[in-house]
């Protein structure tokens, strides 16, 4: 699925960003350049990247922390 249409960033290509290690929105922004151009896909990565680090991050305790950690993210300013 195609998740940032200004960059064609697929959520396959977030969640291996994800499972290469990247861990923030941010670092996948920069992996990918998913969120980098208008930004109106934001959203949309950040819920990729978290149900990504949920998957790669078990157990339940500390995938819970992760909706937090996203959000705790300063914003990118977005090119253009």
């Amino acid at each position: 699925m195609l998740v940032c249409h200004c960059r064609g960033v697929s959520d396959r290509q977030i969640k291996r960003a994800v499972k290469n290690g990247a861990c923030s929105l941010r670092e996948v922004a920069r992996e990918t350049g998913a969120g980098m151009r208008c930004g109106g896909c934001r959203s949309n990565v950040a819920q990729v990247v978290q149900d990504a680090l949920k998957s790669e991050l078990r157990p339940s305790s500390v995938a819970s922390s992760v909706s937090s950690m996203i959000r705790l993210e300063l914003p990118m300013a977005a090119e253009g």
